[in-house]
Order: C-alpha cells, then structure tokens, then sequence
C-alpha cells in the first residue's frame, strides 16, 4: 500500500525547506506568475530550482500552482512558463484551468486539478483524469462518504484538504473582496473580507447586537481533520493537504509535525491521540477549529459569527534557529519577538516533543545583553541544548 503523501505549504524558499524538515512528503508553492497568493513572498525561476533541487535531496516532492482565474492579459508568458517549469524539473503543477492542464500535457509536464473547480463526484474526476490530469484536489464541501466512493471508482489520485483557513464561499468562488475593495480573489487579490468585523442594522438603522463589542463575521471556523487521518489513508485518498502559503514558520513546523506524527503513528499500526498534543497545537496561529463538511453539512457551530481572539499570543514564538556551535555551546537564532535572558522557553523540534530550555546570556554583534526585541536580528543565545537550524524556541 502506497503511503499517503503529506502535502504543506510554504510561501518563501526559507519556509519551503523548513516544511520538508518538519516531515512533509511534498510542497506546494506559487511562482511570481499565474498564482492565487498575490500577496505572498512566492518565488522566481531560480528559487523555485532551488526548491526542487532541495527536495528531491531528500527524495521529496515539489508542486507549483498555476491556478489564477486567467483574463486575457494573464495569458502572457504561459507557454515559456509551463516550459521553464518542465526544464527545472518540478514534479507538477497545479491548476483550475483545463487549457493549463492542455498546455502542460503537451509539454509532458504532470498537472493535478485544483480545489476550484468544485469536484465533488467520481464523474467529474475520471473526466479530468481522462482529459490528463493525474490528480484531483477535491473540493472541500464533500464528506467522508462522497470521498470514499470517489477513491474506490477512479483510477486518479485524489489529494484533500485537512488543515487551515477555509473560504466561506464555494471552493472559492467568491466576490466580496472585488466589490468591496477592487482586489480579485480569483486573479491572487483576496482581502479576505469575510473575516472582517461587520455591525449589522435592521432596516430602521437599529443596531442587532445589544452589547457593542459583538460583531458579524463570515468567515467560517479553521479546517482541523487530524482525527481523520487514519480513516482518509484507509478509503484510498492520495494525499493531506495542508492550507497556508501565507502562513508563518510556528504555523508550519507545528501543523506539519503534529500530522506527521498522525500519518506515522497510521502505518505503525499505533493510537493517535491529538489530546495529547493540544497544547503544542495551540501555540499555532489559528481560529477556532471544525471539521467543516467531512461529517456532512455544516450548520452554525461551524461558522465563525463571534471572534474571540483564538490565535496564538503575540510574543509567544520568539526566534528561530539558525546555528548551533557544539564546543561553545552557542546557538545563532533569528529573532521574532521579544527574548530575555535567564528565562524559560520550550523548543520545538522536528520528531520530537516539546523540550525545556533554560537561555543564560544574550548577545548582540558581540556585546551582552539582557533583552531584545527587533524583529529579523541574529542574537547568540548560551544553552546546554544541543539546537539545530530551523528549531523554534516559544515562550513557556
């Protein structure tokens, strides 16, 4: 039996290397072109060769999406793109377009259909199949039931969401923030207006809400399947898929590592239990969690209607690492938010659990310090920890 593929996020180069070193199998990025994540840092030609030379180092994967909803003007530059992208080796693209997919086949290049286009029957996935696509990203409105029945009467590779933010709207298909700000969520722009706080009136301008901190909001509540990890390898669904290509290295390292340790724990034949690790889940930024439709249709408990501030606290993750010299006993870290000396921190490392760490002295180009907060410097920090690169260190 072919082990299911954990795919992760990743928004920049120094985070794609960082998802593979947490445990993911495969990672999906955007190009400077023809990705759904304006926003994001996304990667040029040379880094994503970078990206593709690291992973296949570790016998891993590399995915790009080419998944904007193209105008005629973004046609420009397809072709050379694809092509460049078949040169350099990536291992597929993914894309809500059968005329990407049609270009791709041509050039040989492997093409999965994105989670856009809604597919939520094993018709519509052996048509795509049929017409070149070797995998699927179903659309995140269908149950366990609707998965299974579509893994067992196609000969496609079907890959589904499990984690992070979800879009109110349809697969995606939504329009509030070009009317409401001009930014095109199908061509990259998404201000995620769903999310904002709305007060809302009854038709004689009367407040709804008595208390004026309450406010409206359409977003729905943060995808959490971890407990169905077991069950989705069992049906035959191809690969997890983790949502975040905006998202920060905490969110990634937890998130990946806690659904490696969920996958792996599946093929060794042992109990998962995520109550065990809810702590250390919690210190990722994240809204309240649900299972969205895997159960069946959704209802009001899914929807996120009041905010109750359910991220992680600001200050909690503190640096990164960078370095780690054995005979000093000395570790480079590149700072997030505020450190002090002589105090309690955890640290969180890949195939590991949570450790203790204890930071004496502090030192910045050289000179002690008792305290930092400068976002984005290097420090050297004294511990008897033996650290690694991409290690995180949290407040305790």
């Amino acid at each position: 039996m072919k082990k299911i593929e954990l795919l992760a996020p990743a928004g920049d180069l120094d985070k794609l290397k960082l998802a593979y070193i947490y445990g993911a199998d495969a990672v999906y990025i955007g190009g400077k072109s023809f990705s759904l994540r304006y926003f994001a840092s996304n990667f040029n030609i040379e880094q994503i060769r970078e990206g593709v030379l690291f992973a296949h180092n570790l016998n891993r994967k590399l995915y790009v999406a080419v998944n904007m909803i193209m105008h005629n003007e973004d046609l420009r530059g397809l072709d050379e793109y694809l092509q460049t992208l078949k040169d350099i080796e990536v291992d597929a693209i993914i894309s809500s377009s059968l005329y990407v997919v049609k270009k791709a086949k041509e050039i040989k290049l492997e093409a999965h259909m994105s989670t856009q286009l809604s597919s939520l029957n094993s018709e519509a996935v052996n048509f795509y199949y049929n017409y070149g696509s070797t995998r699927i990203v179903l659309g995140r409105e269908a149950n366990i039931k609707e998965i299974e029945t579509i893994c067992k009467n196609t000969k496609a590779e079907i890959e589904v969401f499990i984690h992070g933010g979800m879009c109110s709207s349809y697969s995606g298909k939504c329009m509030l923030s070009q009317v409401m700000c001009d930014r095109d969520p199908n061509r990259g722009g998404c201000a995620h207006s769903c999310r904002w706080k709305y007060y809302p009136f009854d038709k004689n301008k009367n407040p709804l809400f008595e208390n004026e901190s309450e406010y409206l909001s359409m977003s729905s509540k943060d995808l959490c399947l971890i407990n169905e990890v077991a069950e989705l390898a069992k049906i035959g669904v191809a690969s997890l898929k983790i949502e975040g290509r905006m998202k920060s290295y905490n969110y990634l390292a937890i998130v990946i590592s806690l659904y490696r340790k969920a996958i792996d724990a599946y093929y060794e034949g042992k109990p998962f239990d995520i109550s065990s690790y809810k702590y250390m889940l919690s210190l990722a930024e994240n809204r309240e969690f649900a299972q969205g439709f895997i159960k069946g249709n959704v209802t009001k408990d899914e929807m996120l209607l009041e905010i109750n501030d359910r991220f992680a606290k600001p200050g909690e993750f503190i640096a990164i690492v960078r370095e780690y010299d054995k005979k000093d006993k000395i570790a480079t870290i590149e700072l997030k938010n505020k450190i002090r000396n002589f105090t309690d921190y955890l640290i969180i490392s890949p195939n590991s659990n949570l450790k203790e760490l204890k930071i004496g002295k502090i030192f910045f180009k050289n000179q002690e310090i008792n305290e930092h907060t400068i976002a984005g410097d290097l420090l050297q920090i004294e511990c008897d920890i033996e650290l690694k690169p991409y290690d995180l260190i949290h407040l305790k």
